[in-house]
């Protein structure tokens, strides 16, 4: 890579991280189409796996107190019992079919919270623990995982339609997402091997993360319940079109 490449990444990783740490979300949506311009698609994924681990883990100090332990016990169990059903689909499903099924989905959710937003009374009321939903949450999120990399929007959109105020939306993402992002890197080292020069750029690249995430920590903490739910809304609209598109670029090949 040239340095106009690395200067790519850098900016990329930077500001991929401070979206990341104001929402607990969104990482991967920004990164990883522009990391998979700049360098090849292994390597690419490799290096959003390894820099969301340890954002995940940075990311996490300032928010340990908003962390609901059993919110977030059920939504891994439901995860880990997702999985299988996820892979068994992925296997015989048709991916053009299931990728444009989950972007018309997130995004018909997108619309549904904004619809939610704007109506008289405005958000739904106050977040309460409701352990069977939040299961069904993680097996869904589960599914998603296997199917299309994407673990993150089944999980938000429970969380902002169940009324979580922003701070604990955060902190619930960012501690799940540091459990799953280092399982899937455990499994990745043991199953496909990172090479050394892949370990190398993101030791190169992490700073820049952490540098975003110190950024976005101090801004997380003074963004408004509206503001946040509108930010999480247009980041899954990104989402959903970003999903629909890959699926469409994959039918016209």
């Amino acid at each position: 890579m040239d340095l106009l490449d690395w200067a790519g990444l850098a900016a990329t990783t930077a500001g991929a991280a401070l979206l990341y740490t104001l929402t607990g979300f969104g990482f991967a949506i920004l990164a990883a189409p522009l990391f998979l311009l700049l360098v090849d698609p292994q390597q690419a994924i490799q290096l959003v796996i390894i820099i969301s681990t340890a954002l995940s883990f940075v990311a996490l100090p300032g928010l340990w107190r908003a962390i609901t332990p059993w919110l977030l016990l059920r939504l891994a169990l439901g995860t880990l019992a997702g999985l299988p059903f996820g892979l068994i689909a992925f296997r015989y499903a048709d991916p053009i079919v299931v990728r444009a099924l989950v972007g018309a989905t997130i995004l018909g959710f997108a619309v549904l919270l904004e619809w939610r937003r704007r109506r008289p009374g405005g958000p739904v009321g106050a977040f309460a623990i409701r352990p069977v939903p939040e299961v069904a949450t993680g097996a869904v999120s589960g599914i998603a995982t296997a199917l299309v990399g994407m673990a993150g929007p089944p999980v938000l959109i429970y969380l902002l339609l169940a009324g979580a105020p922003p701070r604990a939306v955060r902190a619930t993402l960012l501690s799940f997402f540091a459990l799953i992002y280092a399982a899937t890197l455990a499994s990745h080292a043991v199953t496909f091997g990172i090479p050394p020069q892949t370990w190398l750029s993101a030791g190169v690249l992490i700073p820049f993360a952490f540098l975003g995430g110190l950024a976005a920590r101090p801004l997380g903490d003074r963004l408004g319940s509206d503001s946040f739910t509108i930010l999480a809304i247009l980041l899954l609209g990104v989402a959903g079109i970003y999903t629909l598109a890959a699926a469409i670029g994959l039918a016209v090949r």
